[in-house]
């Protein structure tokens, strides 16, 4: 019984609900704020949901790192760690890999002030999938050239072989 009541109470959590259904006003051309999130423990899959209340088509919702957010609140060149398309409702999922403050934002290109119902979740397991990664464009380049290089050796190689057997053929 003992055992059961600690591993329940240091098994990590999974599914963490971080904003429930909670309905936003997005002013017409802006942005709106979501709550901060802020992952200073560990990382953690992010899954957000947006719904349109009055089914306009021109909103879309985006996670920024809290530095990008300020450039856009200053209206400075900024970046996005990921986006949803513009739409009645979106879903937005980001595996978040470093720890540090996050915001997520609403963007709405209408013409008049929307109602938007979110719900943000968190998940704390482990990534269900690997990581996907790219190598640099000079690896890539050295790959590449390292392949060109075996397969033109062993090319040569096997042309030198079959030329002697022929010429070698023909001298008898």
């Amino acid at each position: 019984m003992i055992l059961a009541l600690f591993l329940l109470f240091f098994s990590p959590p999974g599914r963490e609900e971080l904003i429930p259904d909670t309905v936003y006003t997005v002013p017409a051309r802006g942005w709106g704020q979501i709550e901060p999130i802020r992952l200073m423990q560990r990382t953690a899959m992010l899954d957000a949901t947006f719904q349109v209340e009055s089914g306009s088509d021109n909103v879309r919702m985006a996670l920024l790192r809290q530095f990008d957010f300020e450039r856009l609140r200053d209206g400075d060149p900024h970046g996005m760690l990921a986006v949803t398309d513009p739409g009645s409702s979106g879903r937005l999922q980001y595996q978040i890999r470093q720890r540090g403050a996050y915001v997520m934002v609403l963007n709405n290109r209408g013409d008049h002030p929307e109602d938007v119902r979110v719900h943000v979740w968190l998940d704390f397991a482990a990534p269900r999938s690997p990581a996907v990664s790219e190598i640099s464009p000079e690896r890539r380049l050295a790959v590449v050239l390292i392949s060109c290089a075996v397969f033109f050796s062993m090319v040569t190689f096997s042309l030198r072989r079959i030329m002697r057997a022929v010429k070698a053929k023909t001298a008898n």
